[in-house]
């Protein structure tokens, strides 16, 4: 039998659950190979029902706008990163270990997970790296924090600030460090890939070598290196 990963997602979000029907699951899975092709800002709800080959009301009626189709996919793809990083560290002890774990799946290229075949999360993490602080970089990211929009990301940041006060009790800036790591993580993605002059990475573009910076950056800054 096939095991299908479900995520509970904040329902202000959506004005239908999109994972109940078959038209919701075609406007996330097509949404997030659309803005991976063109790009956030050329996405429009016009091209996505031709795409599917239905309405724009018919998209109207799950999601209010594309600024909220986009709030759902990435807060979905930070519940999905929880999901596996308690998964692939579950049996881990040694919190340094643990937290070397996190950095590489935060650096790593992200392979597509069978148990969402709805979702294509190899393009959907490429889409976080270069879109999705769009989701927050707002003048209404107030309003959308009071509707807890934000709080997959928060929950995420708040894991590895725990993992990082496990590995030094004595650290002031859990917090800081973790969405730092995050951040960082994708940066050095982003510019490796597109503007190299900004990293060492840019001539080999090898992943390992940000797992590495990062490893150093974030142990030195805890004393644990």
């Amino acid at each position: 039998m096939e095991l299908q990963l479900q995520i509970k997602m904040n329902e202000a979000l959506f004005l239908r659950n999109p994972e109940q029907s078959e038209l919701g699951k075609k406007i996330i899975r097509h949404s997030i190979e659309l803005i991976y092709k063109n790009g956030f800002e050329a996405f429009t709800f016009k091209k996505l029902a031709k795409d599917i080959g239905t309405t724009e009301a018919g998209i109207y009626r799950y999601f209010e706008n594309k600024h909220r189709l986009l709030l759902y996919i990435v807060a979905w793809y930070w519940s999905w990163l929880e999901y596996q990083i308690g998964f692939n560290t579950n049996n881990i002890s040694d919190p340094i270990i643990r937290l070397k774990m996190v950095i590489k799946l935060l650096a790593t290229t992200v392979k597509h997970d069978e148990k969402t075949s709805y979702v294509n999360e190899s393009l959907l993490h490429q889409i976080v790296i270069s879109e999705g602080s769009k989701a927050y970089l707002t003048k209404h990211v107030s309003e959308d924090n009071r509707h807890h929009f934000f709080k997959p990301y928060k929950d995420l940041c708040a894991v590895i600030g725990d993992l990082i006060s496990e590995c030094n009790p004595k650290y002031k800036y859990p917090k800081s460090l973790a969405s730092t790591i995050i951040e960082m993580a994708h940066f050095q993605n982003f510019f490796m890939n597109n503007l190299p002059s900004l990293t060492d990475f840019g001539v080999n573009k090898d992943e390992t070598k940000i797992i590495s910076f990062l490893d150093n950056l974030v142990f030195s800054s805890i004393n644990k290196i």
